[in-house]
């Protein structure tokens, strides 16, 4: 069996995790690439195509020429509805990159598509095949930790501001650091505690750092002047059975304590740490003991000696889902928790005042 995919959106992230990965997976044909500028969709062909693949500018004439099974989405968060939906109405499983839309109005509308279509939806929250990650989750669903009643989502930059295409977009994003990164470490937490029932959110969005002049960055000073998205945004999450979780986001912040898709879990049986490798405490005959996991997968680890590369892992996961009819790691109705929180907290900032859900 081959699966046709056909990728819409031929910018960094395609380039820099989807195409590399999918060309490893077995019973993948890289069938079309579309992309608004033509010559990054031919170039995305000479590099990860065929001598059959074909080129698009327009995703509409794409999904009506090709007889495609597989789309994925890697286009910026304002367009992520409307392509996934057309995708699914044309008879194709999707794989969205994060955050699953721009509103959690149209993240439902989503997964109304999916399910009216009978085709699978699933979100690029690869973070969650990363070794750590698995292995924590296996700790998590065993109770090693008890009851988690407490976590924090950690993705903080100190300089690392985004600086081409329409990050710094409101209008194409719908916000900054928070639904750009923030979104990867709520996303994990709520994976890990299993707790998709959120009750209320506080939230404050900041601009503090956007209007600094030729600022030190990894990718080069940014335009003030196109600044218009949040460089920090935090949040705390009230869930319906009184469990909290407190997210930290940010580009651009005056802070030593650097940390990006990790998530920290308190329980009433121990406890859990990603920030410097992973770290499971508790207490146990009486004495306190930290126990720091060294991940091995049993093999040669050839990726700085935390197992597999998650991107591939995801792939692979997500076109065997496919193949075998199995339900995704990933589930669009857990995503779309992620885009109702982080939507609440851009709203309590606002409002200045809680947001119930």
């Amino acid at each position: 069996m081959v699966l046709k995919v056909g990728i819409i959106g031929c910018g960094g992230i395609a380039r820099g995790k989807h195409l590399p990965a999918l060309v490893q997976v077995e019973g993948v044909e890289l069938s079309a690439f579309c992309d608004v500028v033509g010559d990054r969709a031919e170039k995305a062909i000479r590099d990860f195509g065929t001598e059959t693949s074909k080129a698009f500018t327009n995703y509409q004439e794409m999904l009506r020429e090709m007889a495609l099974d597989v789309v994925h989405v890697c286009t910026p968060n304002i367009s992520h509805a409307e392509i996934s939906i057309a995708a699914m109405e044309a008879g194709c499983h999707v794989m969205c990159e994060k955050p699953m839309a721009k509103t959690s109005q149209e993240a439902k509308a989503m997964i109304h598509t999916s399910k009216v279509t009978g085709k699978k939806l699933t979100i690029g929250y690869q973070n969650r095949f990363r070794t750590d990650s698995q292995y924590l989750n296996k700790v998590c669903r065993e109770g090693d930790l008890g009851e988690i009643y407490f976590g924090k989502a950690h993705a903080v930059r100190r300089r690392a501001v985004p600086t081409w295409g329409v990050f710094l977009d409101e209008e194409a994003q719908g916000g900054g650091a928070m639904i750009d990164i923030g979104t990867h470490a709520l996303d994990l937490t709520l994976w890990m505690m299993n707790n998709y029932r959120p009750k209320y959110v506080v939230g404050k969005a900041y601009h503090e750092l956007s209007s600094t002049e030729d600022a030190a960055n990894a990718w080069g000073p940014w335009n003030p002047e196109e600044f218009n998205v949040e460089d920090s945004a935090f949040g705390f999450v009230m869930m319906e059975n009184g469990a909290g979780i407190f997210l930290e986001s940010s580009w651009a912040l005056n802070s030593l304590d650097i940390k990006e898709a990790k998530t920290s879990l308190y329980g009433n049986k121990g406890g859990a740490d990603m920030n410097d490798g992973l770290v499971i405490n508790g207490e146990e005959k009486g004495l306190l003991y930290e126990k720091k996991i060294e991940l091995q997968t049993g093999g040669v680890d050839f990726y700085d000696e935390i197992g597999e590369d998650p991107a591939l892992e995801e792939a692979k996961s997500w076109i065997n889902a496919i193949m075998n009819d199995k339900e995704p790691l990933v589930k669009p109705e857990e995503a779309l928790v992620v885009t109702e929180i982080l939507e609440a907290i851009y709203e309590s900032s606002n409002s200045g005042k809680p947001v119930f859900l």
